[in-house]
């Protein structure tokens, strides 16, 4: 029994140092810098196909966006390629995310308000900034009883989005993901226009284990 206790109280002395070697490597192992030419960058514009007269004007630093008909438009990327540490059979470890301050209710109702933003654009969690339309006011959390509201990024909130729950953060904004070129399509109609837009954009450099780097856009919009 001795010999028994001894052997077991050996063996776990080794799992325990063989641990502290592994996690202390892991600590201070260096990662590569994500991007290939040292500065991750990322170039977003709104594609001539989707919208023949979109243009933009480098003295106001809008987009401008007509409704022609079509009710969307798309916001194409180009992205600087990922160290080959990133890259996973080919897949480079890499998302774009797209939000809006403009929201959409009932196809007649829409206001311009960051209230909760996957990207963080919001004035406050709980939903329950007033928003007037008209004479009536409104506040979001009342609009979500009684139905969703969209945001023209491409997603909703409804009385049965959890707003507080682990996984809620994945829920709003939208994705593209594993590529350098990535694409969006934006929600119009012609009840916006003369409305201004900004739609905010968020690129992870290497979305995984490792030195990562984040970069930050925002495109402002007006529809014409």
């Amino acid at each position: 029994m001795k010999i028994f206790k001894s052997v077991h109280y050996k063996f776990i002395i080794a799992l325990i140092s063989m641990f502290w070697i592994l996690t202390s490597c892991e600590k201070g192992r260096e990662y590569p810098y994500p991007c290939i030419d040292g500065e991750c960058n990322a170039e977003f514009w709104i594609d001539i196909n989707s919208n023949p007269e979109a243009y933009y004007n480098n003295n106001d630093g809008y987009w401008r966006v007509k409704f022609n008909g079509m009710h969307y438009f798309t916001i194409r990327g180009n992205l600087s390629e990922l160290d080959d540490y990133y890259v996973i059979n080919k897949v480079p470890l890499i998302e774009t995310r797209y939000d809006s301050d403009y929201w959409i209710v009932f196809d007649t109702i829409s206001f311009t308000i960051p209230v909760y933003s996957y990207l963080g654009w919001f004035t406050d969690d709980e939903l329950e900034n007033p928003i007037p339309i008209g004479d009536t006011t409104y506040t979001i959390s009342g609009l979500v009883d009684n139905t969703s509201i969209f945001n023209i990024a491409g997603y909703e909130i409804s009385k049965y989005t959890c707003l507080d729950c682990p996984y809620s953060e994945t829920l709003f904004g939208s994705h593209s993901k594993y590529n350098y070129e990535p694409s969006q399509n934006i929600f119009i109609d012609n009840e916006m226009v003369g409305d201004t837009v900004k739609i905010f954009i968020e690129v992870y450099f290497n979305s995984d284990v490792g030195k990562s780097i984040v970069r930050q856009q925002t495109m402002k919009i007006i529809f014409i």
